[in-house]
C-alpha cells in the first residue's frame, strides 16, 4: 500500500513553504560530512560480458576521456561583473517592472540596477557551487556502484564514470576558486538526498537516485546555463560536463530497465516513491533560500514577490519545469510513470511536469552529446 504524501516527504502538503524553508543546513562549517553506507560489497566472478548496450557505453567512455587542466582554456579571462551584467536573465529594475513584479514595501524597492547584479553574481555563485557539490555526490556514489552492482559490466562502466566524476568535481572548483567570487555550501535539500541515496543498502537505488535523478536533473540544468551564459570558457566546460554527464545518466536507464522489469508491484511502488521524494527535494532547493539571507532580505518576502508560493505560478516557470525534461521521460521507459495505476505520474502532475514524458531519453541520444569527440574529430 503507498504511503500519503505526508509520509513520505514529511508535511502536509507539497507546497508548504514553512515546511520547506525550515529545512537549513545547521553544519555549514563542517569540513568532513560522515554518512553511514549500509550496502555489501560485491565481488563477481563471473566475467563474461553479457550486456552489449553497457559494453557499448563502455567503450565511448575510454574514448571521450578529457584532461580538466589541459583541455579547458583556463587562461580566459573572466570579469565575473560584465559577464553577469550581459546575461539574459539578470534583472533590472525597468525589466522587473515590465513583467508586473511590484516591489513595493519591500528592502529591494529601493535596489538599483547595480544591486540586483549584485544578487545575480550571488545566484550564480550559489548556483555553481550547488553544481559542484553535487558532482562530489555523484563521485562517491559511483564508487559505491562499483563496490555493490552484481554485473561486470556495470562494474567496468561506472568505473570510468569515478574519473568523470573527480574531473567535474576538478573543473568546477577551479572555477568557483580562480574566476568567481566565492563559495556557498550545500544546500540542505540536496544534502539530505545524498545521504539517502548513499545510506540505502539497495544497489539499484543508487542509482535511480544518482544516475536518473540527480544526474538527470544537473544534465538539464547544465544544458540551460550552457545556452544562456555568455562565458566561453564556462561553456567550454559545460560542454564537456554534458557529455560525460549523458552517459551516466543512459548507464542508469540502461541498468535499471533490465532490474525493473523483474520488480513486483510493491518493489516497483517504493522506487516510484523514492523518485517522487527525490524530485520534490531536488525542486525545494531551486527556491536559493540561502542567496536572500546573503542579500539581507527576508526568504518569505522575496518568494512572495516573485509567488513562487502560489503553485499555479510555480507550476508554469519554464525554467523549473525543464529542469525535469531529462527525469520524466527516463522514468517512463523505466516503467516507473505508470506503474501502480500511475502513481509516479499523477506526482508529477502535481510538479507541473509530467508534459516531458515523451521527450527522448537519455539512453537514447548520449551518442548525440558527445562534444569532447565532436571537437577531436574537428581538430583531426
Amino acid at each position: 500500500m503507498a504511503r500519503t504524501d505526508a509520509e513520505i516527504l514529511g508535511r502536509e502538503h507539497v507546497d508548504d513553504l514553512d515546511a520547506i524553508l525550515a529545512v537549513t543546513n545547521a553544519e555549514v562549517d563542517e569540513a568532513v560530512h560522515v554518512v553511514s553506507d549500509n550496502a555489501d560489497t560485491i565481488f563477481t566472478w563471473d566475467y563474461e560480458r553479457s550486456r552489449p548496450a553497457l559494453g557499448k557505453l563502455y567503450e565511448k567512455a575510454k574514448s571521450s576521456q578529457w584532461n580538466g587542466e589541459t583541455d579547458l582554456p583556463w587562461d580566459t579571462p573572466v570579469d565575473q561583473r560584465e559577464i553577469i551584467r550581459a546575461h539574459p536573465m539578470t534583472p533590472t529594475v525597468t525589466g522587473l517592472a515590465s513583467v508586473g513584479i511590484d516591489l513595493e514595501g519591500t528592502p529591494m524597492a529601493r535596489w538599483d540596477d547595480e544591486q540586483w547584479l549584485d544578487w545575480a553574481i550571488e545566484r550564480q555563485n550559489w548556483t555553481l557551487s550547488q553544481f559542484l557539490h553535487g558532482e562530489q555526490g555523484a563521485l562517491v556514489c559511483t564508487a559505491k556502484i562499483v563496490e555493490t552492482v552484481p554485473w561486470i559490466d556495470a562494474k567496468y562502466y561506472a568505473a570510468t564514470q569515478v574519473m568523470d566524476e573527480a574531473r567535474h568535481v576538478e573543473v568546477f572548483a577551479k572555477y568557483l576558486d580562480t574566476k568567481l567570487a566565492g563559495h556557498y555550501p550545500i544546500n540542505h535539500h540536496l544534502k539530505l538526498l545524498l545521504d539517502d541515496i548513499i545510506a540505502d543498502s539497495r544497489w539499484d537505488m543508487t542509482y535511480l537516485g544518482m544516475q536518473v535523478m540527480v544526474e538527470g536533473l544537473a544534465l538539464a540544468a547544465f544544458g540551460l546555463t550552457y545556452q544562456t551564459t555568455p562565458d566561453p570558457l564556462l561553456k567550454q566546460l559545460l560542454r564537456y560536463v554534458m557529455s560525460d554527464e549523458a552517459r551516466h545518466v543512459a548507464f542508469g536507464v540502461l541498468s535499471l530497465k533490465e532490474f525493473y522489469a523483474e520488480l513486483s508491484d510493491a518493489e516497483l511502488l517504493d522506487r516510484q516513491e523514492f523518485a517522487f521524494e527525490a524530485a520534490v527535494r531536488m525542486r525545494d532547493r531551486f527556491l536559493q533560500q540561502e542567496v536572500w539571507e546573503r542579500m539581507g532580505v527576508p526568504v518569505k518576502e522575496a518568494i512572495r514577490v516573485f509567488r513562487q508560493d502560489d503553485p499555479e505560478i510555480k507550476n508554469k516557470d519554464p525554467f523549473q519545469q525543464l529542469l525535469f525534461s531529462k527525469i520524466v521521460p527516463n522514468c517512463k521507459k523505466l516503467g516507473l510513470l505508470d506503474a501502480n495505476d500511475g502513481w509516479l505520474r499523477a506526482r508529477f502532475d502535481t510538479l507541473g511536469v509530467a508534459q516531458f514524458e515523451d521527450w527522448v531519453d537519455t539512453g537514447e541520444e548520449y551518442e548525440l552529446l558527445d562534444e569532447v569527440a565532436r571537437d577531436r574529430a574537428t581538430a583531426g
